[in-house]
């Protein structure tokens, strides 16, 4: 009985302890957890690219303003590049999106997060949504809602704005279905050699002390976010540089991402699979835009075209003429200028990438959005002083224009007094009232853009102000071109902001320019003084910058600390009241026993690295067809091709089935094909490709005759073998039927 008495206690002791020792593992945490949390990504990252590319023929390009400067082809295609970011738990997301255009319409931001709300309900919306210009000039016109900025296009081109539309929605669809665990990372250093300013006597106003501050009358500082997925696998990169991207000067015709574009080709071919085409592959490279508002590409700076001497520094004229004041760029040509900014891009952001010292961003995803009638804000600055915003209007040195493009007549830079015959000019047009003439002094009005309503508003008197929050990263989203130290200003006052709600001291902030809504250019109070082109196109007066300055610091503060914030004023929505003047095509044919297709000049027969392939055959308006759509080549290739090749369509169609419908090929109006060894043709180059060009033009207005002439230059590298160039299009015939074609040049050798 003793025995037994004693093996129950021993074993209600052993039970004993073993629920003890449970109880203390059950609060006693896991190491292993604790360390595989630790190592969980920070962030759930999608991204995606798509076309955006306007119609590339007789449609003006926007930015120089220049009637004359109409698309004649492709050099680089356009596209969107679109960044979700969201937390780990899926609760909080924004979307970034870095688009090949002059600026984001206020209409198109709108349209934007209307087609996404059809699609993903309110994941996505006005507050969330941040869509960023890189500030091409080639690109084409017509896709703003207000009447000053379609002026030279001719009013609305509807082509031209649904591009940009359905890309920009199909690169956030992109990204949207490809969102995966990842973490960001932050870099940043200088980039010498790539930008100058351009009003150096307009930053020269401001304080001393403040100048003292930084080094150069630009900044060099290039921001780059490196985007990886929980394995570290390269994502995607964003850039922030400040340059404004007319290496492509005015007198050219060819869509063109110029700089930042070239900069994005380079980076994505460079980590992207071997042989993926120009905007194909998965990852994404976003050069994205700062304050380059008074900032140029064109280092060897202004000189007069007859003399070669440099321009009156004052005023940017040679003899009293501002369209003889030039500034170049630091290559032979355009081209090489273009090549050679974005390549000093692309190897900085590299380099930045690739660093081993980089910030891991870590903590929340916050934004916030604001809808502001800057024509009506009071600026305080002290107990004792305040200054108010005005209506819109542009001063006589806008119509100067700058030195990357001279305006025409006898406008020039600096002009503080106006003129007596554009002043009675200007009073026949509109007579700006006296309430306006003092508010914008000492800037002469050439334009009451804010009193002029008829067809429909000129500029906007509604603007948004944003903001997004990446961990230790703040974004400023701003509607313009805000010059070197306004972009300088407005960070330190949304950082003084932000740190006073408690983020951290190294909080990052960089501004995304020409944001949301476009409202032209943001000096400082002292650069606007001057009136140089970029103050005499600061539209809401002289306080603009201070009052910005109050409704970021504002904005910045309840985002922190999560305070409710008036989303204020809804903006316009003019998409229904638009206007054109455009002719749209009327028909295209081709001389009697002639086709569509048909070559005119062929290539040659051998050709070798350096040399250039032209090839010219009988082409259609390109307005016809875009050529953006990814399934568009396809459908052209089995048109002509017809029934004997239905098993390749077939095959198409099952790889479509079974493979990502990003990697197929999209839209282009030529291709540059190798031979393989089974005697089929591979795809090496698109029209977005930097090495080829698609140029086109009308030979016969009357009939509708028209030729496209394509050239391929044969960069080092290229493989030797058989190539071949071919081209697509599509016709328009007096009923309106469009009809595909293609083009095949004979083909040739290249020996390497």
């Amino acid at each position: 009985m003793a025995a037994f008495t004693k093996f129950v206690a021993l074993l209600l002791f052993t039970f004993s302890l073993f629920l003890v020792v449970q109880a203390r593992t059950r609060h006693r945490p896991n190491l292993e957890n604790v360390r595989n949390q630790e190592d969980q990504p920070n962030y759930l990252l999608g991204v995606g690219r798509a076309d955006v590319t306007g119609p590339a023929a007789e449609v003006n390009l926007m930015g120089y303003a220049n009637p004359s400067q109409t698309s004649t082809g492709i050099h680089l295609r356009q596209f969107s590049r679109a960044f979700i970011v969201a937390n780990p738990q899926n609760t909080s997301r924004t979307v970034f999106v870095s688009v090949d255009c002059a600026m984001v319409s206020q209409i198109l931001k709108i349209e934007v997060v209307k087609k996404l709300k059809e699609l993903y309900g309110n994941v996505y919306n006005e507050s969330n949504v941040c869509l960023s210009a890189t500030h091409t000039h080639s690109g084409p016109a017509g896709y703003l809602q207000y009447i000053l900025f379609d002026i030279t296009s001719l009013g609305f081109v509807r082509e031209s704005f649904d591009a940009l539309v359905n890309g920009i929605v199909t690169s956030i669809q992109r990204a949207h279905g490809h969102m995966v665990p990842g973490d960001i990372y932050l870099n940043q250093g200088e980039l010498q050699d790539a930008n100058i300013n351009r009003s150096p006597t307009a930053y020269l106003s401001n304080p001393e002390p403040e100048r003292a501050k930084y080094d150069a009358d630009t900044d060099k500082n290039m921001v780059v976010l490196k985007l990886v997925d929980e394995h570290g696998t390269g994502l995607g990169m964003i850039s922030w540089f400040a340059v404004h991207c007319t290496s492509m000067n005015n007198t050219n015709g060819l869509i063109s991402g110029d700089n930042k574009g070239y900069a994005s080709q380079l980076f994505e071919a460079d980590m992207n699979p071997a042989g993926s085409l120009a905007g194909q592959g998965s990852f994404v490279a976003a050069f994205a835009q700062s304050n380059e508002g008074d900032v140029s590409p064109n280092t060897k700076g202004p000189h007069c075209q007859d003399t070669g001497l440099p321009c009156d520094l004052e005023t940017s004229t040679c003899n009293g003429r501002t369209e003889l004041c030039v500034s170049p760029g630091p290559g032979k040509d355009m081209f090489d200028s273009t090549r050679i900014i974005g390549q000093k891009q692309y190897n900085k952001a590299k380099e930045l990438y690739n660093a081993d010292t980089q910030v891991k961003l870590s903590g929340p995803v916050n934004f916030a959005l604001q809808f502001v009638d800057m024509t009506d804000v009071t600026v305080l600055y002290n107990s004792s002083y305040s200054g108010k915003t005005c209506k819109p209007a542009m001063g006589y040195s806008f119509a100067a224009g700058t030195t990357d493009g001279p305006g025409a007549l006898d406008f020039t830079q600096g002009d503080t007094e106006g003129d007596p015959f554009w002043h009675a000019v200007v009073n026949f047009i509109k007579r700006p009232s006296a309430e306006e003439v003092a508010c914008q002094a000492p800037k002469p009005i050439l334009l009451p853009t804010g009193e002029m309503t008829f067809p429909y508003a000129w500029q906007p008197d509604i603007v948004d102000i944003q903001l997004l929050r990446w961990g230790q990263l703040v974004i400023a989203a701003v509607p313009g071109e805000f010059s070197t130290m306004s972009g300088r200003r407005l960070r330190d006052s949304v950082k003084m902001a932000v740190v006073s709600k408690g983020l951290p001291s190294d909080t990052e902030v960089v501004v995304a320019g020409l944001a949301n809504t476009y409202s032209d250019y943001i000096t400082t109070y002292e650069e606007y003084q001057d009136q140089r082109y970029e103050g005499a196109s600061t539209i809401y007066g002289p306080h603009t910058l201070a009052a910005y300055q109050q409704l970021y610091a504002q904005l910045a503060e309840d985002m922190v600390s999560g305070a409710a914030i008036d989303v204020g004023p809804s903006p316009p929505n003019l998409l229904s009241r638009q206007i054109s003047f455009l002719p749209p095509v009327v028909m295209d044919s081709t001389p009697l026993f002639t086709h569509f297709g048909d070559v005119i000049d062929d290539a040659g027969s051998a050709y070798h690295t350096n040399e250039t392939v032209t090839v010219r055959f009988r082409s259609a308006h390109p307005r016809n067809d875009l050529q953006t759509q990814p399934e568009r080549m396809k459908k052209n290739v089995r048109h002509r091709r017809g029934l004997f090749h239905i098993f390749s369509w077939a095959h198409k169609k099952i790889k479509n089935i079974f493979f990502d419908p990003e990697e197929q090929l999209e839209g282009t109006f030529l291709t540059v094909e190798r031979k393989k060894d089974d005697g089929t043709f591979e795809v090496v180059h698109n029209d977005a490709s930097w090495d080829t060009m698609f140029k086109w033009k009308r030979t016969n207005a009357i009939l509708g005759h028209s030729e496209a002439t394509i050239t391929w230059t044969i960069a080092p590298g290229t493989p030797s073998g058989t190539y071949r160039i071919r081209h697509f299009g599509h016709s328009k015939n007096l009923l309106g039927k469009i009809t595909p074609f293609v083009g095949t040049s004979s083909q040739f050798t290249v020996n390497t």
